[in-house]
This record gives C-alpha cells, sequence and structure tokens, in this order.
C-alpha cells in the first residue's frame, strides 16, 4: 500500500513510518522545511513539500494514495497559548485529505486525544472507544472521520494518551512535565493528586496505526493508551524520585507558574479503557511502560 503520513517528520512518525515499511508499505511523508524534509528521508519514505495549510496539495497527495495516516498538528500554536487556531488547522486539513477518498473504500487513520473524554466530563468509569461527543475542540474532526464512513472512506481514529512516552519522545508531555519540575525545584501535581492519565509507548502506537491503516472497520476509534490510568501524584512522585526533587501539591491557581501550557490539562481526571481497540485490531502493548521508561533514565538525561 501507498501510504500518504502527514507530520511525517515528528515524534509518532518516528515509529509509524518504520513501521509501514518493515511490513511491506511504501510511505511519502509530508515535510515543511528542508529539516523536515531530512528527517523523512532518514526514516526511508519519499519527501513531499507542504504543511496542513496547503489544502490543495493534502487534496492531491490523498488523492495519489492508497491509504492516508494524518499525525500532524500545530503543536507550537498550542504550546504558545493558541490551541484553538490549531484546533481549526487540524480540521480543515482533515477534510481536505478527506474528500478525495469518499467514495473509493481507502483507509484514512486520523488523531484525536483521549483527553477529549475528560473534558466531555467521563471520569467516573473508564472511557471507553465506543463514548462519543455531540462537538467541541478536536471532537468536530473526529465526528467527521467516523461520518465519513457512511461515504465510502474506511476510516478511523486513533485517541493518544496525553503521555506518549520513549526514548524517540523529545517534545512531549513527559519532557514537559520534567522540565517544570526542574524549573520549579519540585514536580507538581493540583490538589491530591488522585486524577489520573494514561500513557503509551510510541513504538507500540506505531504498531497500532499501522493495524488501524490494515485492518480497521470504516468508522472506528481505538485507544492508544497501554494500561490503566496513573494518578497525577504518582506521576509526579516518579519524576521527582528520578531528579531527586521533591513533590508539591499546588492549587488551580498555581498550575500556570507550576506546569506551563498543561495547566489546562493537569486537573483532568481521563481513565480510559483499551478493550475494544485490542479485541478488533489484535492490538498487544509490547514496550516498556511509563513508569519504567522515566526510571530508565533517558528522560532525565
Amino acid at each position: 500500500m501507498r501510504v500518504f503520513v502527514t507530520g511525517a517528520s515528528g515524534h509518532i512518525a518516528s515509529a509509524v513510518i518504520p513501521e509501514l515499511l518493515s511490513n511491506g508499505h511504501q510511505v511519502v511523508g509530508l515535510a515543511r522545511s528542508d529539516a523536515a524534509a531530512e528527517a523523512v528521508t532518514k526514516r526511508g519514505a519519499e519527501v513531499r513539500r507542504g504543511d496542513l495549510d496547503d489544502l490543495v496539495g493534502l487534496r492531491q497527495a490523498a488523492a495519489e494514495a492508497d491509504g492516508v495516516v494524518h499525525l500532524a498538528f500545530k503543536h507550537e500554536a498550542m504550546v504558545r497559548g493558541d490551541f484553538m487556531s490549531a484546533v481549526e488547522a487540524d480540521f480543515n486539513a482533515l477534510h481536505a485529505l478527506g474528500e478525495p477518498l469518499k467514495g473509493t473504500g481507502k483507509p484514512l487513520v486520523s488523531t484525536g486525544g483521549t483527553l477529549m473524554l475528560a473534558r466531555a466530563g467521563i471520569s467516573d468509569r473508564p472511557g471507553t472507544e465506543d463514548d462519543a461527543m455531540p462537538g467541541g475542540a478536536r471532537v468536530d474532526a473526529e465526528n467527521y472521520m467516523v461520518a465519513l464512513a457512511a461515504q465510502g472512506v474506511r476510516s478511523s481514529v486513533v485517541r493518544l494518551a496525553p503521555m506518549v512516552h520513549s526514548v524517540l519522545d523529545h517534545h512531549g508531555f513527559t519532557h514537559a512535565l520534567v522540565q517544570f519540575a526542574r524549573q520549579n525545584g519540585a514536580a507538581a501535581y493540583i490538589g491530591d493528586g488522585s486524577n489520573r492519565w494514561p500513557a503509551a509507548n510510541t513504538y507500540d502506537i506505531g504498531v497500532l496505526y499501522r493495524l488501524a491503516l490494515e485492518k480497521a472497520p470504516a468508522g472506528s476509534r481505538f485507544h492508544g493508551v497501554e494500561g490503566p490510568s496513573m494518578a497525577l501524584k504518582m506521576i509526579a512522585e516518579t519524576i521527582a524520585g528520578k531528579l531527586g526533587l521533591e513533590t508539591k501539591s499546588i492549587s488551580d491557581e498555581e498550575a500556570p507558574q507550576y506546569l506551563g501550557f498543561l495547566a489546562a490539562f493537569a486537573g483532568l481526571d481521563n481513565p480510559v479503557s483499551n478493550d475494544k481497540t485490542r479485541q478488533v485490531l489484535g492490538w498487544e502493548p509490547a514496550h516498556p511502560n511509563w513508569v519504567d521508561d522515566v526510571q530508565s533514565g533517558h528522560y532525565s538525561a
């Protein structure tokens, strides 16, 4: 299968592209700069220059492919506090990728996040792949994907855990938590820290996207989480233990000082199940979990 991948120079693609290539697929990766193009080439993929704002180019690339994996997101905008502009760009890009695939039966795999479930108030039980929301930031894109199933696209969405971790991760939420702990001299959590976040290893996520591309039923949702969600206090204690720091309970008002751009998410409770993902795709996480990965030392190096 000839697969067009957006976000091809990014963290998730660093596992997705080798996984696709090693399973006999060809990959064309979107690159917005010379540095990105070099990274895509080193991963063994063909380079297509462009970015998320080049909607004409995205339509053409999708039309020429046998399948599409959409990983790109304007994370820089999110970090500087302009989350909604990143959400809008993602929604527009997804429309551009989906339109030429209508009626073809070709696969389109896009990316969401499990934290959307927490924002919708699902925390009294583990959120499942069948949980859907009427609308909102990033939810509109997910609902568009599901609707494409009725228009002849084998569409699926991978909801990623907030902490996708491994030696391939250089800018994710785990790195941010470690950086903020160093800056503040303590690893912080809000209140009693009993709210939970899930995690997943990047290498396992690479396998998940490949399986979704190859065999996901149209209109399906999957959860890229490695196991039970972890309490934020335990997350802070793991980071603090590795860095030789203390932990610190903070208030919602103090969160921006101690957690930066993560303050908007740090109080969310996000218990998540991956039962259906395992059953439908046969996906089994096999790489080190978050605690073992942090304790291995590469995040604190």
